[in-house]
């Protein structure tokens, strides 16, 4: 008996996701049975009932797009706004589910969409997810696809700006995304060759920060390329945050829990533009004229890499398997040059960090770039 699967993609857009709706695609058409639709915009689409059908034409030609033919959004299930109003659309994605006669709903996404995935698991639908993320912060699997891509164009930024370093004897910062994890900074940093790397994972001190790139003009080099994950953070604001976590943690009431919160989010509003801050210090501090480059959405977008294209088909035709075998509740995570089934109990909630002892950091080190501990 044929199957019937429903597919969205959710959060941020990343290179890839097209790639991998083609591998669940063709792969449930031409060797598993299966009838598929695609939900518009990610989780609201579900709960809206706005349908995509999915067949072979839609799917021709999709392998190099950047993006995601579906579209997507940053919308919970059980925190929707509706009009003006924010609403459990739990019920209504439930509905949608049992409308279209689903025997699963493949959800492509990062962090945020496993902890979605699972919320409609204890609803009691059929879900597998696949991890996709420029972040490379999803726990369980070896790497998510959208990550090399990214790396690949924010090395290449790097690259660019040596140039203008070299000939204006200057400081340039380059901020790349990463706001809790530092893989996307570290690695595009390493292969770049930067000078100083901050990642979230180490907070950083200014002043060992300056003392690096003072110590290089001593030794002839007049410039510096500095790379930093959006979300690194000093030594103090690592502390700031550590305290109003621990505060939100602790909170006894609703209202202890709604303050700590707000702190924290206010916090993070704050922190937005530190690297505008970062290297205006460091212009102080060091007397070397000194240049921010932001690279924002220019890593989520264009062609996927080959890499990316090979893991996302991989992880899509691996999940049309699963999807056949009746293995649900599952994420499909690359292990290797093949593919496992990990429990989104084990995936939802968890953030995939940079280990300080990681090798790409002992190697980081070992090559005299500073991470300003």
């Amino acid at each position: 008996m044929s199957k019937h699967i429903g597919i969205l993609t959710s959060g941020g857009d990343c290179p890839g996701l097209n790639a991998a709706l083609r591998g669940v695609g063709k792969a449930g058409f031409d060797h598993f049975d299966m009838q598929i639709i695609g939900f518009r915009d990610g989780f609201r689409g579900l709960a809206q009932d706005r349908t995509q059908r999915i067949d072979s034409t839609l799917l021709s030609g999709i392998l190099t797009d950047g993006g995601t033919i579906l579209g997507t959004s940053r919308d919970k299930p059980h925190k929707m706004m509706i009009g003006n109003k924010t609403q459990d659309m739990t019920e209504a994605i439930v509905d949608t589910y049992q409308r279209h006669h689903l025997d699963a709903v493949v959800c492509l996404g990062g962090g945020g969409t496993q902890k979605n995935a699972i919320r409609l698991k204890d609803a009691g639908l059929n879900v597998v997810t696949l991890p996709k993320t420029i972040d490379n912060d999803v726990v369980g699997t070896d790497v998510t696809f959208g990550f090399d891509t990214a790396l690949e164009i924010a090395t290449e930024a790097v690259d660019r700006l040596h140039s203008t370093a070299t000939s204006h004897h200057r400081i340039i910062v380059v901020e790349v995304m990463g706001h809790r994890a530092g893989w996307l900074g570290l690695g595009a940093g390493i292969a770049g060759g930067a000078d100083v790397i901050l990642i979230p994972e180490i907070p950083y001190t200014i002043d060992n920060v300056a003392e690096a790139i003072k110590d290089r003009a001593r030794k002839g080099k007049r410039f510096s390329i500095v790379t930093v994950a959006e979300g690194a953070m000093t030594t103090d604001q690592a502390k700031t945050v550590a305290e109003l976590v621990e505060k939100k943690d602790n909170a006894q009431t609703k209202a202890e829990k709604k303050e700590a919160s707000a702190e924290l989010d206010l916090f993070h509003e704050q922190h937005v533009d530190h690297t505008l801050h970062l290297t205006q210090r460091l212009e102080e501090l060091t007397g070397i004229e000194s240049r921010l480059t932001i690279l924002g959405h220019l890593q989520r977008g264009g062609t996927p890499s080959a890499a990316d294209r090979l893991l996302a088909t991989r992880l899509g035709t691996a999940c049309a398997q699963l999807l056949d075998q009746g293995v649900f509740g599952v994420m499909v995570a690359a292990r290797g040059d093949s593919s496992m089934p990990v429990p989104l109990e084990d995936v939802a909630g968890q953030t995939k960090l940079v280990p300080s002892d990681h090798p790409w950091v002992q190697s980081a080190r070992l090559v005299g770039t500073c991470l300003g501990d």
